[in-house]
């Protein structure tokens, strides 16, 4: 199995936007369904009501479909990529524990947990002069190293700013409010953080240069 850091060129195959969106999105969009529409899949399938309320279904509807996700991504691209695989790992693992403890709290702290990750990653790596953002898409973007250490750092602080986010949410509003921001809060804030990293991005693009 191959990560995406590491491809064999002749094997590498890039999915298309639309499928890749799907990929991505599609797990987050059951998982709002699955607890908006908890009840009435109990009724339809008794085996996900003992399950217990619509969060413990959604749960288990998350863990199934992140597993598909990722497996229809390997067989499309034979590789897959890091960090949707850290994600679904930490989803497969705090989804279990929410299930088995009969208790919302982990599956709710799973992005918490996520973003620590991959904000301790990134900016720990700048520690040792390494910027690892650059080893996960340096196949989309070929920038230098002063523009992978400066989008390094702003990724890095971005995660942390995610697990407040996270933390603050689930904390202060209902289970339901959660899951509709989880799903409809946090990617709308990722792609707006994204395109102001466009600017950064083209001021340091080894392509720009060379054209």
């Amino acid at each position: 199995m191959e990560f995406e850091h590491e491809p064999n060129a002749a094997d590498r195959r890039e999915l298309a936007p639309f499928p890749k969106l799907v990929l991505e999105l599609g797990p987050l969009v059951l998982f709002f369904f699955a607890n908006a529409r908890g009840e009435m899949l109990a009724e339809m399938f008794p085996a996900l009501g003992e399950l217990g309320g619509p969060i413990f279904i959604a749960t288990a509807v998350f863990m199934v479909a992140i597993t598909a996700s990722l497996f229809v991504s390997y067989v499309l691209t034979k590789r897959l990529p890091v960090m949707p695989v850290v994600s679904g790992v930490v989803v497969l693992v705090f989804g279990a524990l929410t299930l088995w403890l009969h208790d919302e709290l982990f599956i709710k702290l799973k992005p918490t947990i996520v973003n620590l990750l991959f904000g301790s990653i990134l900016l720990g790596g700048l520690f040792f002069k390494k910027s690892l953002l650059g080893y996960v898409f340096d196949s989309v973007f070929h920038l230098d190293d002063d523009g992978w250490r400066k989008l390094t750092f702003r990724w890095g602080v971005f995660f942390f700013v995610l697990a407040a986010l996270n933390e603050f949410v689930w904390r202060s509003f209902s289970t339901d409010f959660w899951v509709s921001f989880k799903v409809f809060g946090i990617m709308p804030i990722t792609v707006a953080f994204t395109l102001f990293q466009l600017p950064l991005i083209q001021r340091h693009s080894l392509d720009q240069e060379k054209g």
